[in-house]
């Protein structure tokens, strides 16, 4: 794959026109159904973000990937998704993670490090690629479609795998929040424990909502205060895995007898700790993190039509059955672990 010119990469390039236009266009078409399932069902069943990567994979496979268009979709699929990825820190706001206590802080914290490390493995063993199953387990412990799409450019994930985790992770997603309600009574838990349940196990914040108040009130408020405490790790966990990647290539150059110093850390895992730090300490209006929420949410959404315009069908066809494996291995590990965590913390 050639490079592509700097003077191409800037907003005035023609090359970068076409595929730009193209992602835009996706874009809305992917925002303008979400917002049919609201009026239509009251909620989107599937998120934005998941069906401009689907329109995105239905256009390609009819027009396939002309030439002028793939500059301005690769732009898209990495460059801005490093701006997406960058604006995220602004709408974390660490000193959340303590708001429930610290015991059920530090259990957060535990779940989600042992679902990455179960999670792993457990895809590993179905086959995937370190790159896969790793997508696939950040997914799953921290919030779906958003961690697999901010972790993507870190570890240098193939667009294949990034369609194939987020597609497979959004089936499971609709599915965990049609079926955890029907457990709150089986497990003979409170509203208060329900609300941890759902906080743990289901990915996405509005999916969480719509899983958690079907039940009641407090199992929503509850449910809302530790997914967003879940959500708190993915910034410790982009850094770690950007540290991890950059350790393993100043390995790889030493074994091969290079002397090429190792990149430092990408500038979007710089920016995305900043703003999280800037943002907890209260030097954030509240303008500038709803403006940088929005914004992420549209470049993410903007990208996921990207990598959809990129991707071949086929090619995602390919994993999906070792993915769905992984995905329901590793939410059904994630589910013992939060029904131990609430038996061993007490929590009534």
């Amino acid at each position: 794959m050639t490079a592509i010119p700097l003077t191409s990469r800037l907003p005035g390039g023609g090359r970068l026109w076409p595929g730009i236009g193209a992602s835009i266009a996706v874009s809305v078409i992917a925002v303008i159904g979400g917002w049919l399932q609201s009026i239509w069902l009251g909620r989107p069943v599937v998120e934005p973000l998941v069906l401009a990567i689907i329109v995105g994979m239905v256009v390609r496979g009819f027009d396939g990937m002309p030439a002028t268009r793939e500059p301005g979709v690769r732009f898209v699929g990495k460059e801005v998704l490093e701006v997406a990825v960058c604006l995220l820190g602004a709408t974390l706001d660490a000193p959340k993670l303590f708001a429930s206590g610290p015991m059920l802080a530090l259990g957060i914290v535990a779940t989600v490090v042992l679902a990455l490390v179960a999670g792993f493995g457990i895809g590993r063993a179905a086959g995937l690629s370190p790159r896969l199953a790793l997508l696939v387990s950040c997914g799953n412990a921290i919030c779906g479609n958003s961690a697999i799409a901010a972790v993507a450019p870190v570890i240098g994930a193939d667009r294949e795998d990034v369609a194939a985790s987020i597609a497979l992770t959004a089936v499971l997603g609709v599915t965990v929040v049609l079926t955890l309600p029907l457990l709150a009574g089986p497990l003979g838990y409170s509203n208060y424990q329900y609300g941890v349940l759902a906080g743990l196990t289901v990915y996405a914040v509005p999916q969480v909502l719509a899983a958690a108040f079907a039940v009641s009130v407090v199992s929503g408020q509850v449910a809302t205060v530790v997914k967003l405490a879940r959500v708190l790790m993915l910034g410790p966990v982009v850094v770690f895995l950007s540290l991890r990647r950059r350790r393993s290539a100043a390995e790889t150059q030493r074994s091969e007898g290079g002397r090429r110093a190792p990149s430092l850390l990408p500038w979007f895992v710089v920016g995305f700790v900043l703003l999280a730090i800037v943002r907890s300490v209260g030097w954030l209006p509240e303008p500038a993190i709803s403006t940088a929420r929005v914004s992420a949410q549209w470049l993410t959404i903007a990208a996921m039509a990207a990598l959809g315009l990129s991707v071949d069908f086929a090619s995602v066809k390919r994993v999906g059955a070792r993915v769905a494996i992984a995905a329901v291995g590793s939410l059904l590990a994630l589910l013992c672990m939060v029904v131990a965590l609430i038996s061993a913390l007490g929590i009534r």
